[in-house]
């Protein structure tokens, strides 16, 4: 038996007065740029950011990780939401910023930090119940910038969860902390993988099955509107559930035995509950009579990944690696 598996490496009230500017980062950010203002449309919201921030908030993981990829936790104020491992080249600089809140802050601890910038991948961190709306923040002099995959008007979603936002994503807040190097060498980084991902995309017909976890014993797989369906795409092979219009959804086992894919992605979530990581889901597929019997499982074409991969964020680009890798060792196997 052989199992694909990698480490988890490389997601109140509004304000009643203004927010006013450590830690250590990995690699080192540039000095900030001219503080020239820079201003930028986020979701349908207009920012200016009048100088280089230097007192961030990052309001879950996907939003951190990213400025810690660009070498900003000596730039941050705070985070929160933390909903997996910590990719290990980010850990040392993580550990070094504070932790607001468990989950998303509260409009007053948000105050507390006195941030200067506000970030999140999640439109559900500027709800009412978290730290408010991001009209309500900029009016108080904190710019709040919201990834484009998730906007609260899903009108202003991008057609397809793919890279060219995210490299966008990345240029932005490169520009907003004037480190523009170091997010054209990250994009760059990234177009490299993806580039090689195309030219080793295998020719063969395999169908990807990607389970999430389960609800009451029925699993939940990728449909079409999510960022599996591209990474799949991108890695040369089908979603088996591509007719479903959704980035996740709930499915049966007898779905999923009777379209019988070829390869199933198992999400390996670090939460702790019962059946969460890759393990207890193989464990699972393999004890039960109509599961042990998918072609996927008695093949062991079974790829663990990091379920925050699963989300567009800096690390995507390794759930794709991981997964383009498997395709070809599996077609190479049935050639």
């Amino acid at each position: 038996m052989r199992t694909i598996l990698i480490p988890a490496v490389a997601g109140g009230a509004a304000l009643a007065v203004a927010l006013a500017g450590c830690s250590t980062a990995a690699p080192a950010a540039e000095a900030p740029g001219p503080a020239d203002a820079v201003t930028l449309t986020s979701c349908g919201l207009d920012l200016t950011v009048s100088a280089p921030p230097e007192r961030a908030v990052t309001l879950e993981q996907g939003a951190t990780e990213l400025l810690l990829a660009l070498g900003l936790g000596d730039r941050m104020a705070g985070t929160a939401y933390l909903t997996d491992a910590v990719a290990p080249e980010y850990a040392d600089a993580y550990a070094a910023v504070p932790v607001l809140a468990d989950q998303y802050p509260t409009a007053e601890q948000l105050r507390e930090a006195a941030p200067d910038f506000v970030y999140s991948m999640r439109a559900s961190a500027f709800a009412a119940d978290a730290v408010g709306e991001r009209a309500e923040l900029a009016d108080l002099g904190v710019p709040a910038y919201l990834s484009a995959n998730d906007c609260e008007d899903p009108a202003l979603l991008p057609d397809e969860a793919g890279f060219d936002t995210l490299f966008a994503e990345i240029t932005d807040l490169a520009a907003v902390f004037g480190v523009e190097d170091r997010g054209a060498e990250l994009v760059a980084e990234q177009q490299a993988v993806l580039d090689e991902v195309a030219a080793a995309a295998p020719d063969a017909d395999l169908d990807v099955a990607w389970i999430y976890s389960t609800i009451n014993g029925a699993p939940i797989v990728a449909g079409n509107a999510g960022l599996p369906q591209t990474l799949t795409e991108l890695a040369g092979a089908g979603n088996a559930f591509d007719d479903l219009d959704a980035q996740w959804t709930e499915t049966s086992w007898d779905a999923i035995a009777q379209r019988d894919p070829d390869v199933l992605v198992l999400a390996d979530l670090s939460r702790g509950l019962a059946g969460d990581s890759a393990a207890d889901k193989e464990a699972t597929l393999r004890a039960d009579a109509v599961t042990a019997e998918l072609s996927a499982v008695r093949a062991d074409r079974l790829v663990a990944i990091p379920a925050t991969e699963m989300d567009p964020s800096v690390r995507s680009i390794d759930a794709l690696a991981t997964l383009s890798g498997a395709l070809v060792e599996f077609a190479g196997a049935d050639a």
